[in-house]
């Protein structure tokens, strides 16, 4: 479940009155205070950055030397000239003495205007409301947009392609607004807390990551918009007890697994106002997703994908923006799942799209007819596309990430689009770890982030295809340096034979002074659903100092990638899980740590532990109840216990619909086990987690009760599920698994004593 991602009476809550955490000056030695309320080993990023369209320089944000306020400034990157574009002072609103905090912000086409998005508001993941500010660059005004409305009100404000509109979102509805005169058109007039126009629901946001939902067609006449309709949805409440007299609930409307889905459609308005003209669709449309939609390279239809609920069909369809018919190009077909694909770019003036399949056994490049046909292949051999960067048809170019002999890392390659020629790996050969890249539009230049597992990112500029470094962002030195200090040894990535050719991905930390005649307890940290890796050759900021810290006290740390995690080892590999969520990761981990026991004589059998945050939470207690001879101690943190209190979209996705697979359902879910319990249990959970729900941390609560198993729990109040909100929430978590672990995993077993 993507991240990625209790109070009961009667029970012993591990929050009353927590030991303090041992501190220590020594610049060689970790702590959770370190780690997380001194926040000593910060990484800095860049950005935001944007390119220019001709790829002559790029854009981004620095902050003045005063501190106060932020410039926007445009370098070269052949030359590295700066010029300050507009300045902090020139963003600061009449009557104001501070200027505007850049959250994000956006050019029109010309140049001529730039709009500010600041002053923001979490919806949900992510902070998706706020205002929006345009600047006229040549005059210096800066207007608000949104008229004399409330502040913090307006999502995804966007120009129209001359620059001489924007349209926005408020309280799920559509406008526009004039730029000129400043007149403001409502386009959609239905919009309510259960019906989004122009925005999607939690559902939709959460699993198929999409909130902006509208787009402006070429020509500018026109916007294209999602509507989702939760109407007849059952709500999952959420109750705050602590912050008024009185508890106060939250009201979302969920979709847990075979109960009713929202609705969705998509309509074409003009950007003058009017009558929507809906895309006419057949079949109910709570049976089906449209996860994606644009326009499809012409002013005159768009093109969206169309999932049915089981996910195992992905229909690209086109459909006339006048008349609302549609017609289906192209048909994408797996007998697990198929995935929503990011990377449709258009070709040859639109004759053509592009497409990532894994039909031939791996994740590759296609090119499609708009017209219908089959695909042809651009990308080829046992390998898997892992994202496409950039599409130059002029070039006959693709640039594509990448990473044939090694799931755990990520590199840039590059291709012929007509499928000519040979691949390129652009990525030095002897800069192993994680890349990340923003090209610019002619390829010639791209903003490079790379770093691995126990080196912070470096952020540069590199010139292509000779990938040289033209000038340093940052380094992040101080963290570097501080990481420099620390007893540590490297980090250890290697391979574990479970037999039947299965080999799993692994990393291990050692404690610094290592020891192989001595014996260590063992922590597996885990996930190992399909939503994420957790082995990967890249820096993995606070969890990753944790484990450290847990090694530097006396803790062999460990994680593995089970089948069916998604890594780049093709579609058997991800897709061998497929309606056994739960079992046969759990098989495979457990798999594994036998097999490790068997080759390190220096792992303490009776001293193993995981742990794992939603997923991996799940895991975790998978691996404790299904396992009760392997594993001795388990923390799991805003888990889910029972597979049908999660919503549709994910977990249909892997499982299929619960009438029709019933003892998946039942045997994937920890819950089943708990009356195996033989170990030590900590389960955490945030109260207010809108995405894995505190009634499943209830539910289990109650079934270990009924079971009379021991346990321990902590409750977060209104906490959701990342747990951090509140004042020193993330420190208090951690000391308190440490602490739990110390005290159920030591380090050291003391002797017994004589008499």
């Amino acid at each position: 479940m993507p991240y990625a991602r209790t109070a009961v009476i009667g029970l012993l809550l591990l929050a009353s009155a927590p030991r303090a955490m041992a501190q220590s000056p020594d610049p060689s030695l970790l702590t959770v205070e370190r780690i997380i309320t001194a926040d000593e080993f910060r990484t800095e990023g860049f950005g935001p950055a944007r390119w220019l369209e001709d790829g002559a320089g790029y854009t981004t944000v620095e902050r003045t030397a005063s501190e106060k306020g932020q410039d926007l400034v445009r370098y070269d990157p052949t030359t590295g000239d700066r010029k300050v574009l507009v300045s902090a002072e020139t963003l600061t609103c009449a009557g104001s003495s501070q200027p505007l905090e850049i959250a994000d912000y956006s050019w029109s086409s010309d140049g001529r205007k730039l709009m500010i998005f600041t002053n923001t508001r979490r919806v949900w993941r992510l902070n998706t409301r706020g205002d929006y500010w345009v600047l006229d660059v040549s005059s210096g005004t800066l207007t608000k947009l949104g008229g004399a409305g409330p502040e913090a009100t307006l999502m995804f404000a966007k120009f129209s392609p001359d620059a001489s509109r924007v349209a926005y979102v408020r309280a799920n509805d559509l406008y526009v607004e004039n730029l000129v005169d400043r007149k403001i058109t409502r386009l959609t007039g239905d919009g309510s807390p259960r019906r989004s126009n122009g925005t999607t629901d939690w559902v939709y946001e959460e699993e198929f990551s999409l909130r902006d939902g509208f787009r402006w067609s070429p020509d500018g006449k026109f916007l294209a918009y999602w509507q989702i309709d939760d109407d007849g949805l059952k709500d999952y409440l959420l109750v705050n007890s602590t912050d008024a007299l009185y508890p106060k609930s939250t009201s979302i409307p969920y979709p847990k697994v075979g109960q009713l889905n929202p609705s969705c459609r998509v309509g074409v308005v003009t950007a003058s106002g009017g009558t929507t003209r809906w895309v006419e669709l057949p079949g109910d449309s709570r049976d089906f997703y449209i996860p994606r939609m644009d326009w499809a390279a012409n002013s005159s239809e768009i093109v969206f994908q169309r999932l049915n609920r089981l996910q195992n069909t992905n229909e690209v369809t086109l459909a006339d923006a006048a008349t609302g018919k549609a017609r289906t190009v192209f048909t994408d077909r797996d007998d697990a799942w198929v995935d929503v694909v990011d990377d449709l770019h258009w070709l040859q003036n639109g004759r053509q799209f592009t497409w990532i399949s894994e039909r031939d056994g791996w994740r590759h490049l296609y090119a499609v007819p708009r017209e219908g046909g089959e695909p042809r292949v651009v990308t080829c051999g046992p390998y898997d596309v892992l994202g496409v960067l950039r599409v130059d048809d002029r070039r006959n170019e693709v640039d594509f990430l990448a990473s044939p002999s090694n799931p755990t890392q990520r590199h840039l390659f590059r291709a012929s689009l007509d499928g000519s020629g040979t691949t390129r790996r652009l990525t030095p050969g002897d800069q192993p770890g994680t890349h990340e890249y923003q090209i610019s539009g002619d390829g010639r230049w791209a903003i490079h982030t790379y770093s691995t597992f126990d080196k912070p990112p470096r952020i540069e500029l590199i010139s292509l295809p000779d990938h040289k470094v033209s000038r340093t962002f940052t380094e992040n030195a101080g963290a570097r340096s501080k990481l420099a200090a620390l007893r540590a040894t490297p980090t250890e990535f290697f391979r574990i034979d479970i037999g039947d050719g299965v080999e799993l991905d692994a990393w291990a930390i050692r404690p610094p002074e290592f020891d192989p005649s001595r014996t260590y307890p063992l922590l597996v940290h885990v996930y190992g659903e399909p939503a994420g890796q957790t082995v990967l050759d890249r820096w993995g900021g606070r969890n990753a100092l944790w484990h450290r810290m847990m090694a530097q006290r006396g803790y062999v740390v460990v994680s593995i990638d089970n089948r069916g995690t998604p890594a780049p080892r093709g579609r058997a590999w991800r897709k061998s899980i497929y309606r056994q969520i739960g079992m046969l990761a759990s098989q495979d981990q457990a798999a594994a740590l036998r097999a490790l026991e068997r080759k390190w004589s220096f792992i303490d059998s009776d001293r193993v532990g995981i742990w794992g945050w939603s997923g991996g939470g799940s895991m975790s207690l998978n691996a404790i109840f299904r396992y009760p001879e392997l594993y001795r101690t388990a923390v799991a943190i805003a888990f889910i216990s029972d597979q049908t209190l999660y919503d549709t979209i994910y977990q249909e996705r892997y499982m299929g619909l619960p009438a029709d697979n019933p003892a998946g359902y039942r045997d994937g879910s920890p819950i089943t086990f708990a009356d195996r319990l033989r170990g030590r249990l900590l389960l955490i959970h945030g109260t207010g987690d809108d995405n894995c729900h505190y009634q499943s941390c209830e539910r289990l609560v109650n079934r270990l009760i009924a079971t009379n198993k021991d346990f321990r729990m902590m409750a977060y109040p209104n906490r959701s599920h990342g747990i951090f909100e509140g004042e020193n929430t993330s420190r208090h978590l951690y000391e308190l698994m440490t602490r739990y672990l110390e005290e159920n995993l030591p380090a050291v077993v003391p002797e017994p004593s004589r008499r």
